[in-house]
């Protein structure tokens, strides 16, 4: 296996290992692609001020998030099905989350539960929650995300319809997938993946399977999610998740200043700038794009955070530029989980994390918490 130096590298990489259909799943977005493509692609216009002789010794990358202490202002971001792109791939993830010190997030459509994490890691984690036509199984899931002792609560706004994602249409992609003749004789050529997945028992949604009404395995499954998004979610659902809740909360999905000025009136602690990595409405703006506004909206009275198209940690260092507090990163350790498991997601990180230290010391600064504007030139950005 030849060196891994890049999130492409690990992306390759998990290209050849990964079944195409989950693939895909991961690395794709709805319609034309065009956000997705933008969310990476609008970074690389942003260019750097490079300093000289400044003292760089003793450079650090600790900051907070929600008020909790992070090696480096970088979270794993929630992502669905983590545990398809290699077998236990949520606790994996988690796990190496851990030891670089940086938050994991756990989605409500994660393979492995609440408690299958909890009982595998040492250090409280994030979960992120989708909002339910069943308020009695959304109660329970915050019971049990208490219960894990779980840091903050990530509510996921931008779901209440599904983005038509046509790759996942064209390879069968449902709950739970269909096994055409395409995708068993793709399947045959990843026995890595085959073999780790018949080691272990967690081949569905751990959060939902045998948790919510009627769902008691994977054939239940699919009319159930079909059915239990909610397109009624409004300020008011926010609100009554808030105080149910009690920690802190955390609003994913925020795109536009007006919608963040709600945030602040919500009382959530954080609003993260994110069109849900391109996979919902194709032809909104990047992530990357739509931050400045949003900082400038909201000032300091909500911690901004983003997500989408981050592929280095010179990306993670213009979003702090431009005003996020901490950026979360969902493909490239899904990439890392499926060329190497928790080596993989460790790697992804470490790779970011020399990449934001280096660039950090280039443009002049030794503390990560004073990255801001002036180090990026003007007309760029």
């Amino acid at each position: 296996m030849s060196i891994i130096t890049t999130i492409e590298d690990l992306r390759v990489l998990a290209r050849r290992r990964v079944p195409r259909m989950f693939y895909d799943y991961a690395d794709a977005g709805s319609w034309t692609e065009s956000t997705y493509r933008a969310n990476e692609s609008d970074f690389a216009a942003i260019k750097f001020r490079q300093r000289v002789a400044v003292n760089l010794v003793d450079r650090s990358l600790k900051s907070t998030m929600v008020g909790q202490e992070v090696a480096m202002p970088v979270a794993l971001a929630p992502t669905g099905l983590t545990g398809m792109q290699h077998a236990d791939g949520e606790i994996l993830a988690a796990r190496a989350a851990e030891k670089i010190g940086v938050p994991f997030t756990l989605s409500t459509m994660s393979i492995c539960s609440i408690e299958d994490v909890a009982a595998r890691t040492t250090k409280p984690f994030w979960f992120q929650l989708y909002v339910m036509k069943d308020r009695d199984f959304i109660n329970r899931l915050i019971d049990r995300a208490k219960a894990a002792n779980c840091s903050a609560l990530v509510l996921t706004l931008d779901l209440q319809v599904l983005g038509q994602r046509h790759k996942d249409i064209r390879n069968g992609m449902t709950a739970p997938p269909k096994l055409t003749i395409p995708n068993l004789m793709n399947l045959a050529t990843k026995p890595r993946w085959c073999l780790n997945m018949l080691r272990t028992p967690r081949r569905h949604f751990g959060n939902i399977v045998g948790h919510a009404k009627s769902v008691s395995d994977m054939s239940s499954l699919s009319s159930w999610t079909s059915q239990q998004f909610d397109p009624a979610l409004s300020w008011k659902d926010v609100e009554w998740i808030k105080e149910r809740w009690g920690g802190k909360l955390i609003i994913k999905g925020i795109m536009d200043s007006e919608d963040a000025r709600l945030c602040v009136e919500s009382g959530a602690d954080a609003l993260i700038v994110s069109n849900h990595g391109g996979r919902q409405l194709d032809g909104a703006p990047s992530s990357i794009r739509a931050l400045p506004e949003i900082v400038d909206a909201v000032g300091k009275q909500i911690e901004v955070h983003m997500d989408g198209g981050i592929r280095s940690g010179q990306d993670v260092i213009r979003a702090l530029a431009l005003g996020a507090k901490g950026v979360y990163i969902g493909r490239p350790f899904l990439y890392g989980l499926g060329a190497m498991g928790e080596a993989g997601v460790a790697r992804c990180l470490e790779i970011i994390r020399n990449e934001l230290d280096l660039t950090m010391a280039f443009c002049g600064l030794r503390d990560v918490r004073q990255v801001d504007r002036n180090i990026l030139l003007p007309g760029t950005y």
